[in-house]
């Protein structure tokens, strides 16, 4: 099962009354459970490891999700959110400057982090042209599907 099936899984539960769904194939097992508006995705090779996500990754994203949300409205700054869960890095490898920071003028297409989920590294590109406001995330922590990673002032 590739990423793309994963996250249509995950809009399929988010947007319906679906506690848990799982499925299993030639390539592991995905198990998708939804409590209180949050999902966690669970992905094991077919052989008995489990592996599960951290519990500390929804109670540390939710205080950081949640503060800035005043902030959008009032300047109408434009969020750039997670496109999947994974870890959220700010430079492509230990010893390259960061992607994005505070003051940077970036444009549509322009990489502004990398997200790691299961051992890919996936560039998360900007989709307006601004400058960025507020990094919301740090460095090197687990990121969920839909959270706030940037606020950008448009240009």
């Amino acid at each position: 099962m590739d990423l793309k099936q994963i996250h249509d899984l995950i809009k399929v539960v988010n947007k319906s009354n679906i506690g848990e769904i799982s499925i299993e194939d030639k390539d592991g097992k995905v198990t998708i459970k939804q409590k209180e508006d949050k999902i966690t995705v669970t992905s094991a090779p077919a052989q008995t490891v489990y592996a599960s996500a951290p519990a500390a990754a929804p109670t540390a994203a939710a205080p950081v999700a949640s503060a800035p949300a005043a902030a959008p409205a009032a300047d109408n700054l434009i969020t750039i959110k997670s496109p999947m869960i994974g870890t959220f890095y700010r430079r492509a490898s230990p010893d390259k400057p960061l992607l994005a920071e505070e003051g940077t003028e970036v444009s549509a297409g322009k990489v502004v982090c990398i997200i790691e989920a299961m051992k890919l590294f996936n560039e998360i590109e900007s989709e307006v042209k601004g400058t960025i406001v507020k990094v919301l995330v740090e460095d090197a922590s687990p990121v969920e599907f839909d959270q706030p990673l940037f606020l950008v002032q448009p240009a």
